[in-house]
């Protein structure tokens, strides 16, 4: 019976991680076609800005216009019906808020908008499965303890006579 409820924990955790995985990277995703994706979200003056979208379907170009940033174009990215497209902010833009538009051929417009913010942020996010840069060595350290556990709960179960077992 030990043995079956070890098992049954050892699974659940490793489950739990390999489940969790794609629903963080889904929920990483735009959700509709009609949508601007840009980032960062919260972007300093002299940054670079990217902007991508879906809306354009199968068109390899659009156009894009920033209040800040100005014209830019979006052409194809990497993944196949994405548009990607970067501009700067200039070195002096004021904090607030900017207004980005996209247009596609031949009637799509999309506007959405992002902040400007007066620094720049700095270190890693602490959320999500990913380890920000100052975090690996604790990344490190939890895997090594969960190995340890599963190979201490091997170990006992190597060890205990037959007899026990059930």
């Amino acid at each position: 019976m030990r043995n079956t409820r070890i098992g049954a924990v050892i699974c659940l955790a490793v489950g739990s991680l390999v489940l969790a995985a794609p629903a963080a990277e889904a929920a990483a995703e735009p959700s509709g076609d009609q949508t601007i994706r840009i980032s960062p979200a919260k972007a300093s003056p002299g940054s670079q800005v990217t902007v991508s979208t879906r809306a354009c379907g199968k068109e390899t170009y659009g156009k894009g216009t920033s209040e800040a940033g100005g014209a830019f174009h979006l052409f194809e990215g990497d993944r196949k019906g994405v548009l990607v497209g970067v501009f700067d902010i200039p070195a002096g833009t004021r904090p607030g808020t900017d207004t980005v538009t996209v247009k596609c051929p031949p009637r799509i417009k999309i506007t959405d908008t992002y902040r400007i913010v007066d620094r720049a942020p700095t270190g890693g996010v602490d959320a999500g499965f990913g380890a920000p840069d100052d975090q690996g060595a604790q990344l490190a350290a939890g895997s090594v303890l969960l190995a340890a556990a599963v190979a201490g709960g091997v170990v006992r179960l190597r060890r205990r006579p037959a007899a026990a077992r059930s």
